[in-house]
Order: structure tokens, then C-alpha cells, then sequence
């Protein structure tokens, strides 16, 4: 019997930015690594989030031994909440800061009390199922990352996701250089890695950079500083937290996700800050604005967050003037650009000078440049390698600096997947050798996978060239119009000055029916309301060169 491969599956979050999730087995026994969310493209209308698509694992429940969680951002914990319950509940490893983050999420979906939860420790090897694992620290921009190495049967595997080697970070703790080495002497069989900052030459700048920038805002900035970021991006609110500090200001936390992980960082001993520096909006107005300075969230152009709507007057505790200062401490997410452009600008038009884009230095990515790519290759040596946590040309540009700097002796073994790949690794083999069934699963309002592919090109329809209702009566026994058309246009032309289009479209109805096949057939409903669509479309393509979406409503009387 030939020896048994460990399998690797990705489930979300290969040839894309978020969504992490993956898939180790060996034998009955697996491991999932992450279970994040996306958020949704510009054309993925109405849509809430986008969860990783667990198929591959509803006939495999009772093989889950366990989800291994690297860091608190959304992309890999978001997705925890709405599919552990369809997982079979395994329990959930994390460092201290990432459960916390993680124990709000499963409050607010009520499972706090049904999902098991396990601390884990750097350096300290714990069994999960038939896998022996190690986390390690790695610098990102949230305290508390980790990497995985999992010792299987077959190999060690090593799972270095959203990382960067920080040598002034934050919170004061480098990536575990010594660590990796020490693997790399192990010989391991597979590193799965980030590869997101491939097209970046050298390195990554260091958290300590955008501190200096704070500072420098902060030493001159007339009036109240509003800094805009992401909610779990604890590191940056500590920047802010030092810098006002230091310069005689007082901060307030403002958006409700912002207060919830400040509160748990706070609880945790992740943020730092004077008892009397932390103040609740109402004490703001006790202060001139020059001792002002308000946190954020908003980075990225929501509609409903803090800053989105300070820009639109419609926050009910700070109103933006002339003389304040908004810094935009992130980099927009690709899709967002548009949301946040139109936030800069109302910003600008109520008076306040906007700091934002790479110039200003006040953000900086919390994931690797080239240099730093080489220099993990150099010390883990791995017998195959698989990018991820990037687009395509990312997956691409990191397999030619693989093979560049001679870390694998031929590209092929770097390999290039994408969601579902089933990839099977054993000493000497490793290749992709099938497809697991994976799609987009949708969160829209509370509901998870009820929205699909087919309703989200309806929106999508809808959206370009709106829809038009066609109501008739009908004679239940003879087929004759008894009442009708009546049409409804919505997105497609505004009724009152397209009074010549709806009275034509309204004769064709008339003309189709009108043609019916002798009187004392039976009537058959679904033959005339597809009958209507049809010559309805095709007169309203010829007569505008649109194509609504057409809804017949036929009534027996």
C-alpha cells in the first residue's frame, strides 16, 4: 500500500485577498487553519460579507479535530460565528487577544456557551487530533499574530499567514526569527505563505514610522485630530493613544465595533492609556479642541461607520469644522476607492485638512516585502511552497522570486492554486490532483447562503436597466383579455415623460394576446406570462436598446 499524503485544501483565500481558510488532513483527522470573511466587490449588490464555502467538509464533521486561528483580523476569525455550528462545533485555538476578539462575535450570534475555546502559547506544542502543533509570534498590525508549524505523518507543515519582520513593532515583539530558523532546520515539507506585497521592493516600513507621523500631526494640528482606522487594528489605536499622550490630549473612541475591541484590548492588557486620558463623548465639550483627539472607524468608506458619516453630518457627537484635522490611517481595500474618494472630498468641503495616501506615511501594511519574502525562504529551505492571500499575478510574481533566489530547485514546486485546489504532499511528491466544490457563500442581512449566484446577477440586472411589470386579467375560460395591461416601470423610465413608450409596449401586450390560438382551448397561465415577457423584451430592446427585466402578473377571472 503506497505511504499515505497529507492533503492541503484551501477553501477560500488562494488567489484572492480574504476569506482565509484551509483545510490539513491526514487520514480521518483534519485541522482547519483560519475561517475569515471577504468583503463584497462593487457588483456583489446587497451583499454583507463572503464566507469561505465549507462543501468539501458537511460529510466530514465528526473528522474536525479542531480551528486553528492566527490573529483577531476579520478575514480570518469573521467567519467563525456563522459556520461553526455547520462544522460540528470543534473547538477553536487562539492566542489570549484573539479569542477575546473572537468571544465578542460568538456573544453577539449567541454561542458564547456552545463553542469550546483553547489558549494557546508561543513555542509551546499542543495535539490536535493526530497533529503536533507549534505557534510561533509574528510581527502584523494587530498584537498577538502567530504562525503555525504542524508536525503530520508525512512532513511538517508551516502556515505563515499576514506577516512582515517588524523590528520596532508596537507592542515591542519581533517576529520569532530564531523560531523559523530552528524549523528551517526541519527540514519542512510545505510552507503555505502570504505573498500579498510581492510587487513591493525591500521592506516593509516599520509601525514605528507611522508613529513619527503622528507625532508630527499631533504637534501642530490647530484644532481636534480624527484618526480613522480599522477597529482591530489595536496597534495603530495604541499609536494614537501615545501620541496624544504626549502632546496633552484626550481621546475618544467613537463606532461601535472601535469601542467593542478597544474595550476587550483594554481588558486584556493589549492597550495602554492614562486612567484620565480614555473620555466618553459627552465630556468632549469640556475641552478646547486643540487637547481633542477622536479614534475612528471608517478607513474604508462604509456607509454606517463613524467617519462616513461625521462626512455627512449625520454622527450625533462630533461635527466636522474648519480647523480640524482627519487622518485616514489605512490603505484603501481594492473596491473601495470610490467610497472612500467621496469621503475625503465631503471631508474637505466642511473645512477640515485630510491627511491620507502613502505620502503621509500614516499607514503602513502589515504584510512582507520582497526582502522579507527572501529572507523567510533562505531560513525555512521547504520542499514545496503555496502562496496565497494574493491575487493571481501575486501568486505568479512570488513563484518567480522563489525560483529566483533558488529556494526550490524548479517553479513547479512552487504551486499555484486557486479555491477547492486538493493538493497531496508526501517526502519527494507534491501536486494539485483534484477539485473540491467551491463557490461564494453570501451573507446578506442575517441570512447566510440564501442569497446565490442567480440573485446576485438579478441584482445586478436590476441595477443596469431596472425592471418593468406587466399586470393583465385574464377570462379563465376563454383566454380573452378581460382587464389590462397595466405596466410599472422602476429603474427602466420615468412613467410620466415616457407616456408614448408604456402605450406601446401596452398595445403589443394587447396584439400577443389577441392571437390566440382558438377560444375553447384550455387556458394556460405560464404559456401567456412567458408569452409577454417575451414580446416585451424583444420590442423594448428594438424600440431602446435596453433590456429590463420583465415581470408578467396574469390573473384568472
Amino acid at each position: 500500500m503506497a505511504k499515505q499524503r497529507l492533503r492541503v485544501i484551501p477553501l477560500g483565500g488562494a488567489g484572492e485577498v480574504g476569506r482565509n481558510m484551509w483545510v490539513v488532513e491526514y487520514g480521518d483527522d483534519i485541522v482547519i487553519l483560519d475561517c475569515g470573511v471577504m468583503f463584497p466587490d462593487a457588483d456583489m449588490l446587497g451583499v454583507d460579507l463572503v464566507l469561505p464555502d465549507i462543501t468539501y467538509l458537511r460529510e466530514k464533521t465528526d473528522h474536525i479535530k479542531g480551528i486553528l486561528i492566527t490573529h483577531g483580523h476579520e478575514d480570518h476569525i469573521g467567519a467563525v460565528p456563522h459556520l461553526i455550528a455547520d462544522l460540528g462545533f470543534p473547538p477553536v485555538y487562539g492566542t489570549k487577544l484573539t479569542l477575546g476578539l473572537l468571544s465578542n462575535r460568538l456573544k453577539e450570534h449567541r454561542l458564547h456557551d456552545k463553542v469550546k475555546t483553547v489558549q494557546i502559547t508561543e513555542r509551546e506544542p499542543f495535539q490536535v487530533g493526530i497533529f503536533t502543533v507549534e505557534a510561533f509570534h509574528i510581527a502584523h498590525s494587530i498584537p498577538d499574530a502567530v504562525g503555525f508549524a504542524i508536525t503530520t505523518p508525512a512532513g511538517l507543515l508551516i502556515y505563515l499567514t499576514d506577516w512582515k519582520l517588524d523590528h520596532t513593532p508596537v507592542d515591542g515583539r519581533p517576529t520569532d526569527l530564531e523560531k523559523i530558523a530552528e524549523l528551517g532546520n526541519r527540514k519542512p515539507l510545505v510552507l503555505i505563505t502570504d505573498c500579498v506585497r510581492v510587487e513591493s521592493k525591500g521592506y516593509t516600513p516599520s509601525e514605528a514610522t507611522v508613529g513619527e507621523a503622528f507625532d508630527n500631526i499631533f504637534a501642530t494640528a490647530p484644532g481636534r485630530i480624527i484618526v480613522a482606522t480599522f477597529a482591530s487594528n489595536i496597534s495603530r489605536v495604541q499609536q494614537v493613544i501615545d501620541s496624544a499622550e504626549a502632546y496633552g490630549r484626550k481621546v475618544m473612541l467613537a463606532g461601535r465595533s472601535m469601542e467593542t475591541n478597544a474595550r476587550i484590548a483594554f481588558e486584556l492588557g493589549y492597550l495602554r492609556a492614562d486612567e484620565r486620558t480614555i473620555i466618553r463623548p459627552h465630556e468632549m465639550s469640556a475641552y478646547p479642541d486643540d487637547e481633542i483627539a477622536i479614534v475612528c472607524t471608517g478607513s474604508q468608506g462604509e456607509p454606517m461607520a463613524a467617519l462616513n458619516r461625521m462626512a455627512n453630518r449625520d454622527y450625533p457627537n462630533v461635527k466636522i469644522k474648519p480647523g480640524d484635522t482627519v487622518v485616514l490611517s489605512a490603505t484603501p481595500i481594492p473596491g473601495n476607492e470610490v467610497s472612500v474618494n467621496k469621503v475625503i472630498n465631503n471631508l474637505f468641503k466642511l473645512g477640515a485638512d485630510v491627511i491620507y495616501g502613502p505620502e503621509a506615511r500614516v499607514h503602513v501594511s502589515g504584510h512582507a516585502a520582497q526582502e522579507e519574502l527572501k529572507l523567510i525562504l533562505a531560513l525555512l529551505r521547504p520542499s514545496y511552497i503555496v502562496p496565497f492571500h494574493g491575487d493571481y499575478r501575486h501568486l505568479m510574481l512570488y513563484r518567480k522570486l522563489a525560483t529566483t533566489v533558488g529556494a526550490v530547485p524548479d517553479s513547479e514546486r512552487v504551486l499555484l492554486v486557486e479555491g477547492g485546489s486538493i493538493m497531496e504532499f508526501s517526502p519527494g511528491f507534491g501536486k494539485i490532483v483534484g477539485k473540491a466544490p467551491v463557490g461564494y457563500i453570501y451573507v446578506d442581512g442575517t441570512t447566510v447562503g440564501d442569497v446565490g449566484n442567480v440573485v446576485v446577477r438579478d441584482r445586478q440586472l436590476l441595477a443596469k436597466d431596472g425592471m418593468l411589470i406587466v399586470v393583465v386579467s385574464i377570462d379563465s375560460a376563454t383566454g380573452e383579455l378581460v382587464a389590462g395591461p397595466d405596466v410599472v416601470s422602476r429603474g427602466f423610465v420615468y412613467m410620466r415623460q415616457s407616456q408614448d413608450l408604456i402605450e406601446a409596449t401596452k398595445e403589443t401586450v394587447r396584439a400577443a394576446l389577441a392571437t390566440k390560438n382558438g377560444s375553447n382551448s384550455p387556458v394556460d397561465v405560464t404559456y401567456i406570462s412567458r408569452k409577454i415577457r417575451d414580446v416585451v423584451s424583444e420590442f423594448l430592446y428594438r424600440e431602446t436598446r435596453r433590456r429590463p427585466m420583465v415581470l408578467p402578473m396574469v390573473m384568472e377571472v
